[in-house]
């Protein structure tokens, strides 16, 4: 979730069998989502303890959460999502009153981008971090520096 100083939040769209299983965001082995922000942020994410990337994300003002907060799906692509909750805005804006960016990790997840925007938040969509989209990494890598943008971070 995200830290009260909380600049950026980037919003997946619901967490996968192998996330859900271990009880941590992005915990595919060929999700790009570590190795993704490990580049934008120069730090060896994907290398640390699961904790530690955490506490890495938070002290560079990073929160991570998703748009569906609940759902009918089986296995984990995305296009099998029925019956999804969306996340509130209200919800982050009390707990992240810093916060002043939005990134969607993938299409799914940027369909809440309206309603993010509405709120007052800049909105940046980008390319999924998911093994199923096939992107090569270096343009998913591409589109992903614009988050540096909002931290104190420039690459």
């Amino acid at each position: 979730m995200a830290g009260a100083d909380a600049r950026v939040l980037i919003l997946g769209s619901f967490p996968g069998e192998a996330s859900l299983a271990a009880q941590q965001y992005y915990a595919h082995p060929r999700n790009q989502f570590w190795p993704l922000l490990a580049a934008v942020l120069d730090e060896p994410l994907a290398q640390l303890p699961y904790r530690a990337r955490l506490g890495r994300l938070k002290a560079r003002r990073i929160a991570v959460w998703d748009t569906i907060v609940a759902c009918a799906r089986t296995g984990s692509l995305d296009s099998a999502i029925r019956d999804a909750q969306r996340g509130e805005t209200t919800t982050i804006s009390r707990r992240a009153p810093g916060l002043v960016a939005v990134a969607f990790n993938g299409g799914i997840a940027s369909r809440a981008a309206a309603a993010w925007q509405e709120a007052g938040y800049a909105t940046l969509v980008l390319p999924s971090s998911s093994p199923a989209y096939t992107r090569p990494f270096a343009e998913k890598l591409a589109a992903w520096r614009a988050i540096a943008t909002y931290l104190d971070v420039q690459r």
